[in-house]
């Protein structure tokens, strides 16, 4: 963690809503004047899509799993240093993964390429990521550390494969049967590195539907936020004033010390409610910083 450089991400496992997460994020940014270096998990890869392809392949001829969720397939050293450059400095390289034509038109690439590593921009107030691996821990790395706000998104796992079926289908054009291959490949890698992500985070938004998802694969469309509730549960955050929430967010309640739930339709405000304040702190401590050196430099 960094004062002087803070680190916010947003983790959660693909179509788990990180980038609704991200979109508030944002939001809050360009209401405080925050200047961010914006970083994507994807990024982070190991291999290009046609590269993933062969990749599964060979795994799947050798007896074994490999998916997007797992080290194998990401190389979560370079993820690491990313952090604990910009915690030190302010500066790092990234680069992009080019999912769709769109995206990849204008660098003249195929979809399923990165763009060339390049450098972060100059003098920003705070790096977010936003991806799969914002707190990642395991042998030799250790991602979590240097995040100063780590904010999980957690839908149950019913409500992420019904999301993950739809998107991937109706987005990204992959059949439905390509799409459950993926998530029965990925479900060892999701328990391993996806999961223990979540006892890390500052915060968790986990919705949860209130309509029936016991099927997830014969779902034809993805529970509305209206048709959800939101439990929000908070871990190592002081002072926090869940009585001016439960005053503010009609419908919500406490379920536990720690956990305040609210109406789906209501995730928003919430998060921006949760988050600006924590989001001010961060940068109340990067400008207290600042003044220090500049009132040492003076002298």
């Amino acid at each position: 963690m960094s004062s002087k450089h803070p680190i916010i991400a947003v983790t959660g496992s693909s179509g788990a809503g990180t980038t609704t997460t991200g979109q508030a994020v944002r939001h809050i940014f360009r209401s405080l004047d925050v200047s961010a270096a914006f970083v994507e998990g994807d990024s982070f890869h190991r291999y290009s899509r046609p590269e993933m392809d062969l990749a599964i392949r060979k795994a799947q001829e050798q007896g074994r799993h490999i998916s997007y969720f797992g080290a194998e397939a990401n190389d979560f050293d370079r993820l690491e240093s990313l952090f604990r450059s910009y915690s030190q400095t302010g500066n790092g390289k990234v680069r992009r993964y080019l999912h769709s034509f769109d995206d990849a038109v204008p660098y003249n690439q195929m979809p399923g390429t990165f763009t060339p590593w390049e450098e972060l921009p100059e003098s920003t107030d705070a790096l977010f990521y936003e991806g799969l691996h914002g707190g990642v821990c395991g042998d030799g790395y250790d991602v979590t550390q240097y995040v100063d706000l780590l904010i999980g998104m957690v839908p149950i796992v019913n409500l992420e494969w019904i999301q993950k079926l739809i998107r991937d289908t109706s987005e990204r054009g992959h059949s439905r049967e390509a799409v459950t291959t993926s998530i029965i490949r990925g479900m060892e890698d999701y328990i391993h590195h996806i999961v223990p992500q979540f006892s890390r985070t500052h915060i968790n938004f986990q919705r949860v539907p209130t309509v029936d998802t016991s099927n997830p694969f014969s779902a034809k469309d993805i529970p509305s936020l209206d048709e959800s509730f939101v439990v929000i549960r908070f871990r190592g955050i002081k002072n926090v004033d869940f009585p001016y929430y439960l005053q503010m967010i009609d419908g919500s309640f406490m379920s536990r010390t720690s956990t305040l739930v609210v109406p789906g339709g209501k995730m928003a405000l919430a998060m921006e409610l949760i988050l600006t304040p924590l989001i001010e702190q961060i940068m109340e401590r990067k400008n207290q910083v600042r003044r220090q050196v500049d009132w040492i430099s003076s002298k």
